[in-house]
């Protein structure tokens, strides 16, 4: 598949969707549920959530400030602008990525890794809630195209590097070597470091995928 761009605006359509479509999927959780671990080591679900409301509303400038600010440690970063958006209670963490849910503000230079942002975590949360929903193809095959060929904002392009990518699901298909093949979501959440999805893959290629990620 050869790589292209799509327009910021339709980019963000597709975030913006996928974001409201997420609080939807939230609205009704008990409070057990909120305390659920995510896919993110160390963080629930309702603190990716809050995650997802700072990218929202971070620009760069405050973003490099934040960075200053805690002298280049970037998960003390990370900590500290989810603390910011967290809330009192779910109900108000909730509400806040509401209000942001039709944001266009980013800190990241990439619109694409703003959806990569989107679509991960919102599976980051899902997942282990048990929450299924119908990803559109032609939004993972966006995503899984962009991060074959970066490292923005994970080293998705390292992971996958010399490694023949095939979706089961749609027409996504990049890169020369060992076989790796599942469906595009798999796919996408593997190239972003979740080992989880590993176990929905198939081909040569998966045992060298899994030692990257330990790895790195």
């Amino acid at each position: 598949m050869t790589p292209t761009t799509p327009p910021a605006s339709s980019t963000w359509s597709l975030i913006h969707s996928e974001r409201e479509a997420l609080a939807d999927d939230l609205a009704g959780l008990t409070g057990e549920q909120w305390v659920t671990g995510s896919l993110c080591d160390g963080l629930t679900v309702r603190e990716v959530l809050a995650h997802l409301t700072a990218g929202a509303d971070l620009g760069f400038l405050r973003w490099m400030t934040g960075v200053l600010r805690c002298r280049f440690d970037f998960d003390r970063q990370v900590a500290m602008r989810l603390a910011e958006q967290l809330g009192a209670t779910p109900t108000e963490t909730l509400a806040r990525f509401r209000q942001v849910a039709g944001s266009t503000t980013k800190p990241l230079p990439s619109t694409l890794a703003m959806l990569g942002e989107t679509v991960v975590h919102a599976e980051d949360i899902r997942r282990p809630l048990g929450i299924g929903h119908d990803y559109p193809v032609a939004t993972l095959t966006t995503l899984a195209t962009y991060y074959q060929c970066s490292d923005l904002p994970v080293r998705s392009k390292k992971r996958v590097a010399g490694l023949r990518l095939t979706a089961t699901d749609g027409p996504f298909a990049a890169g020369d070597g060992p076989q790796l093949s599942g469906t595009t979501l798999a796919l996408v959440m593997a190239m972003a470091g979740r080992m989880a999805y590993c176990e929905e893959l198939e081909g040569q290629g998966v045992a060298l995928l899994c030692e990257r990620h330990a790895a790195l």
